[in-house]
Order: structure tokens, then sequence, then C-alpha cells
């Protein structure tokens, strides 16, 4: 959608004459024949003037609504304080339920104030950042830099939200359980050493962040460790460092191919830098049908120790020592934690671990405390530094970890080779349901919304390291190669914060492509101007849906798009749609190399079995450029080149600049998950016996008519179906040893045979014609008279 489309559509009524104007600053660009300095000064005047609206009203804003959070505190304190006297027994108070109910209407009414101020600094500063690109690429004058250090003096754009965000969870949770909030351990689950979750990823454009957070909140309270200190940022801040092997990456390509018993080795701790509690973590991959669940190890250790620790100078022993003495833990949680730290440590000295990986993000969790049953978090600004010293660069020296960074995000000062700042927030949702429950109908609406894009088993440590070593790590996760895409989708079902009373979609999530001068004739539909009454900003919207919805419609019915019971905005994402192209059976992802890591296992081995390798692979590409060349020489018919407008009597449904194929970069590989069960190596067992005992039966028939038959129609079909029957031994011999091969390497190809079978049926058919046409022939039609 284009962006004005999007403000237009957008536009609070209450707010309209706040917004940017625009439409004016975009005819302002167009109302002169020439640009001089006049006309440059003329549209920078009008430019700092909405700026400055901008800025004020935000501030206002931000100001009213701190101010409506402490009356409703007070309110809510003095309904509460009346209902804990009538439980006291002082006497009921019929009007208690009352007061709740307006109580929460006036906080959601306040939770929809934060959501439209997000919204409204999100649209604005996007509509600055565009009218500048508009004015940059139309007059040829530059004023993006200028204007980027005016912004900077009214930054309307980067007040943080959180404190809202927390203060209203708390009230909205008092009022919600009526004055009985969940009471219980803060740390939920933090005193268990040992615990499994099940969890699910997914990204979160920064446009979403906020109401994403709003949303949660009215379901789940955000869990705060200590509430009697005041909020501060710093205090949500989480660092991990993560260790690896850098001649091998062992830890890493164990966690990315999701092998059996894979670790990960890491140092976290919470806040900022002067944080004397590291914990030691590591998590180890189970497969499902093991019969166990992944899972998550720790224990604390003080900072000034981790350097001993790691270098096997400090003993798990004299860890837990003084613990033992002091006597306030069991001795089986501190004999379970020590064995941990043996096994730690005796993994960092033997498999030469260094740290690699610095993760950094801030946290939002909301969980009822006490209860780790559902609990969501949400990371925010995350950031991967590098933490090692491969490159002759001393980033952290002999210490364990670098101190040039701590919690003052983004890290400008890094060069930009030592950080990825990632370009999206992280969800984990987490659940520990009994087998067969259902999670909340409320995270399955969230998770099957806009707001969202499903990752499943994505890493930061994965997609740093991959990120900031790219010419020394050559198996990439299957996410990098669509980092390109945009995950934003349009809203085509209500969802989202809603004021009370209310029923506008007022969520404002979607691309907002770059303008055009005809952004207002989309569908025909009428210019909305921002002071326009309620029906015509309705109209467009179903409008929108409308269209949207017949093309998916059209698609379905046309068999382009599988149909699904689900019509909201995920029924099919980015993926799902290229896959739902005819073609390839995997379409998705494109490699250079199938063997680039047994390639790289072998050269580190070396001797023949490397040079072995290195034949096969050079004969296999003259083999395949042979192939090549043969086609090309073989007479076949070939596609008639289309322009690319063509669509062949169906409307295209593919975003602008969506490819069909994910490419991996030159030399690299893109490593698809592939999920192998035990059932799966069964499977294939049995369908080597079939093959094996039609093979066995065409045999047998042969031999029959060879050792029991005359003539020789009969000799003809006895080795018509001696030949069938040995293809068929061999074949499916040589497919049952690559299947076998490929389920070992969890290689992403096409298991299902198509062409062995049809091949079985052309062969009996031929095996029986030989025998009737040669009894056909050998037949005496006339007895010689």
């Amino acid at each position: 959608m284009r962006f004005g489309q999007q403000l237009r559509s957008s536009l609070i009524k209450d707010w309209v004459f706040y917004y940017i104007a625009y439409d004016d600053l975009k005819a302002a660009l167009r109302s002169h024949q020439t640009w001089d300095e006049n006309a440059e000064q003329e549209f920078v005047s009008k430019l700092e003037h909405e700026l400055d609206k901008v800025y004020t009203f935000q501030k206002v804003k931000s100001e009213e609504i701190i101010r409506r959070i402490a009356a409703s505190e007070k309110e809510v304190l003095e309904v509460v304080g009346r209902a804990d006297s009538n439980d006291a027994g002082e006497g009921a108070d019929s009007s208690l339920e009352e007061d709740f109910d307006l109580l929460e209407e006036d906080l959601s009414d306040i939770i929809a104030d934060v959501h439209d101020l997000a919204k409204f600094t999100q649209l604005n500063y996007t509509g600055f950042q565009k009218i500048i690109k508009k004015h940059d690429k139309t007059t040829g004058w530059v004023l993006k830099p200028v204007f980027a250090a005016r912004l900077k003096r009214k930054p309307f754009f980067q007040d943080n939200y959180d404190a809202f965000i927390v203060k209203l969870s708390k009230l909205y949770d008092t009022v919600r359980t009526r004055g009985n909030p969940v009471k219980g351990d803060s740390s939920a689950g933090g005193k268990q050493q040992n615990f499994v979750r099940q969890t699910t990823k997914y990204w979160v454009h920064p446009d979403n962040i906020t109401e994403l957070k709003l949303i949660v909140l009215k379901h789940l309270p955000v869990l705060v460790f200590n509430p009697n200190k005041e909020f501060s940022v710093d205090d949500t801040a989480i660092t991990s460092i993560y260790f690896d092997n850098t001649d091998t990456w062992e830890l890493y390509m164990g966690r990315l191919k999701k092998t059996e018993g894979a670790e990960a080795i890491r140092l976290r701790w919470y806040g900022g830098m002067d944080s004397e509690t590291i914990f030691v973590e590591r998590k180890t991959h189970r497969e499902d049908w093991t019969g166990e669940e992944s899972v998550k190890a720790r224990f604390k250790l003080k900072e000034k120790n981790v350097n001993a620790y790691l270098r096997g100078e400090l003993t798990p022993e004299k860890i837990f020592e003084k613990e033992r003495k002091e006597g306030k833990r069991s001795e089986k949680d501190i004999a379970s934690d020590e064995q941990l730290a043996r096994e730690i440590q005796y993994r960092v000295l033997t498999r030469h671990l260094v740290p690699v990986t610095r993760s950094f993000y801030h946290r939002t969790a909301f969980q009822l405390p006490g209860d780790a049953r559902v609990r969501i978090s949400l990371d925010t600004e995350l950031t991967m530094v590098r933490e090692d010293n491969l490159d002759g660069r001393k980033r952290a020296g002999k210490n364990w970890r670098r101190m040039d960074i701590g919690v003052d995000w983004p890290f400008s000062q890094l060069p930009p080779e030592d950080a990825e700042r990632f370009p999206y927030a992280v969800l984990e949702v987490k659940l520990q349901t009994q087998a067969g429950q259902e999670p909340p109908a409320w995270i399955r609406e969230l998770t099957s919304s806009h707001l969202v894009e499903a990752v499943p088993k994505f890493s930061k440590y994965i997609h740093g390291t991959c990120t900031l070593n790219p010419t020394r790590i050559k198996l990439l996760p299957y996410w990098a190669p669509q980092m390109d895409v945009d995950i934003r989708k349009p809203v085509t079902h209500r969802f989202g914060i809603e004021r009370p009373g209310h029923s506008n979609d007022i969520s404002t999530s979607g691309n907002l492509d770059d303008d055009s001068d005809d952004e207002d004739a989309v569908a025909g539909l009428p210019k909305v101007n921002g002071n326009e009454e309620d029906e015509n900003q309705s109209r467009l919207r179903a409008a929108r849906d409308a269209i949207e919805q017949h093309n998916l419609d059209r698609h379905r019915d046309y068999g382009t798009i599988p149909r699904t019971d689900d019509s909201g905005p995920n029924a099919l994402d980015v993926e799902e749609r290229i896959s739902a192209l005819p073609g390839d059976d995997h379409p998705l992802y494109d490699s250079d190399s199938e063997d680039e890591d047994e390639l790289e296992e072998a050269r580190r081995v070396g001797g023949w079995q490397y040079r072995a390798k290195v034949v096969r692979r050079k004969a296999k590409q003259v083999g395949e450029r042979m192939l090549e060349v043969g086609k090309m020489l073989i007479p076949h018919p070939r596609p008639t080149d289309m322009p690319g407008g063509f669509q062949q009597g169906v409307a295209s449904w593919k975003i602008p600049g969506e490819v069909k194929k994910f490419k991996a970069p030159k030399g690299k590989r893109i490593h698809v998950p592939v999920r192998v069960e035990p059932k799966v190596h069964l499977a294939t067992e049995r369908t080597f016996l079939s093959w094996l005992e039609f093979s066995i039966l065409l045999g047998s028939i042969a031999a029959t008519l060879l050792n029991f038959g005359d003539g020789i129609s009969i000799l003809a079909a006895s080795w018509a179906f001696t030949v069938l029957a040995c293809s068929a031994l061999f074949y499916s011999a040589a497919l049952y040893v690559w299947r076998v091969r490929m389920i070992r390497k969890r290689r992403a190809v096409t298991y299902h045979d198509w062409f062995g079978p049809s091949v079985l049926c052309f062969g009996l058919l031929a095996s029986v014609a030989v025998a009737f046409g040669v009894s056909i022939y050998s037949y005496p039609l006339f007895d010689g008279e």
C-alpha cells in the first residue's frame, strides 16, 4: 500500500489536524517550475512547522497519558481498599463490581490511547522520512542529513512506551482479578535448575511491537522481578556469550542441524556490565522420537571467577564449597549443579571452546508470577556482536568477554563488521501444557494474526554467528536468504487494540511502499482526506479488504492457492505462497553444492580420502556439464518468453519483488530442517522389501515359464520377465541405498518415487506384449493348403 493511502486510511478522527500534512508537502514540491533557494527555504519552513506541530502534540499527549495513569492508580487503590474491607466483614458493597467494570473500561481506553500514540508516532516519523526522500529525489537538493539533525532536537519518535506498559499491566491485572492478582515467585521457576518448555518463535516488525505488548498485557501481566524498584530500561537487558570451536564450528553445526544431543554453551547475565552473577548455561537438543525433551540447565558463578573456571584453575568443588557450608540448599541440588559445572568445564577444555558471539536484547516477559505454564517474551533491539580474536583484533584479549560495550544500544562505537543489528523483535511463546491440551484461544488468535511471522527454530546464536563470520561459515539457516523479504502483512480481519464501545480497526500494519503521483487512484475510489467522515475511511478499508479477499478466492478457485479454513492474513505466508506454485517439489531453497560439508570434513582429515572425494567431485561436475551440453544439442520445444505483465488469465497474487527460490550466496549452502524419526528408516526398509518381493515374484514367473513351457513364445516371455525382475531388483537396491544416505544426511530432497512404479507398469505391459506378439507371429494362420 502506498504511504499516502495508508496515512489517510489510518488517521484517528480526533487527532486528524496533528498529523503531518503529507499531501500539502507533496503539493509544495510540485508547486515550482524550477527549484531554487527561495523554493527550498519555503519548503523547509513548512517542514519545520509540521515537525513542531507533531512534536508538541506527541509531548502533550504523553503527559496526558501519564496523568491519566496516575489518576487511575489512585482510583484502583481506593476500590481495592473497599474490596478488602468487605472481605474483612465490614459489610457488602453492591457497587464494587460496577466500579471494577468502569475501571477496566477506563484502563482499556488508556491502553488504546497508548496504542494510538505509538501508531501516531510511527506514521509521522515514516511520513517525514518519505517526504525527505521524495524531496531529494525530485529537486536534486540534499536535505536528508540536515533534517536528521533537526529531528534529533525534537525526537518525538524516540519515546519509549515500556514504562507505560509496565504500569498499565499492573493496574489492569489488579482490576481484572478484582483486587486479587496472582502472587508467587517472580523468578517464575528460577529456582529450578532444569526446566522443559515447548517454545515457538516469531518475528515482529518494529511497527507492531507496542501494539503486540498492549494486546498481551490484557491477558498476562508483565513479569517484574523487583516490584519495589522504579522501572528502568537497563533492568530488562539480557546479554549472552556463546562458545564454540572456531576450527570446526561443531556447536554451531550441531544446533543448526538439530542433531541428537547437540549442545549450546553460553554465559548469561541480566542488566548492565556491573552484574556480579553470571549464569553458566547448557542447552541440549533431544529428538522427539527419543521420548525426551530438550533441556536447559544452568548454575550461578561469580563474575570474578569466570576466567579461572574457563581455564580449569577453579574446580567445581571449590565453586560450591561455600554453598555447602551455608546449607541453604539441599545436597541433591548442589550435587546436580556441581556435576553440570564439571561437564561444561570438561567440554570447554577438551573441545577448545572459546567465546565467539554475544547477543544483546531488551526482554519484556509476560507471565503469572510463580506459574510457568504460559510465558510470552518479546526481545527487542536484538544485536549480535563478535567476541572472537580470529582476525587478529584483540576484542576480548585473555578476558572471557569484551569490555568496550555494555548496554549502550545501538553500540555505535563498534565497526560495522563487529555488530549485526537484527531488524525485527523476536517473540517466544513458551507453553507447559498437558498431553493433548490446547493452548489458550487468545494465543492461537495472536500467533495467527498479521502482527507476527512464524520462524520455527530461529536461533539468535545461529543467526549472529553465520552473519558475523561470512568467510568461515558455509552452511546457512533457512531464514538467512529471506531477510530482505518484508514480513509485514495487510490487515484482513479484525484483530488488535480496540477502544471500548468502538469497533473500528485502528491497526496500521501494512507494507508501506514508496509513493507515486497516482497513489490516490487506487481501486477507483475517491480521495479520502483526513478531515472527512469515518464512513469514507470505512468504505476505503472495506473496499480494500473486499479486493484482497476476491483475489484470494479467485486464485483458490483456479487451484493456484490451496484452500484452507483460515481466511486470515496468515493463511499463506511467503513460504507457503511460493510452495503453492507448480513446479519443483522443493522450490524454496537452492544451494550451490550439496557436498560442501563432507568435502570440508575430508579436507581436515587429509590424505587419500580427501583426494578421492576431490576426484569424484570433479568427475561429477564434468559429467553434469556434458549432460547439460547434450540436452542443449537435442532438439526439443522451447517455451516462448512472455512479457512481465502476462498473467495467463489469472491475476498475479505474488508480492512485488517476490522470487520463486531463495538462493544461497555463492560458495554457501542453505540448511533446510528435515525431521527424521525411526519410522522413516522402517518405511524405507519396508518399501525396499516390497520391491524385493515383487522382483522375486517376477523371477519365479520367468523360471516357471522357462522350465515348464514350450515354444519360442514361452522362451521370449520368460526372458522378458527375467530382465524386468533383474531391473526392478537392481533399481530398488540403488534407490534404497540412496534414500538411506539422504536420510542420514538429513537432506531435503524428493523422497517419493514417481519414476519406478510407472516404468514397472510399462515393463509388465511390454513383457506381456512381447509374449503375445511372438505367439501371434509364430502361430500358423493357415495349414499350408
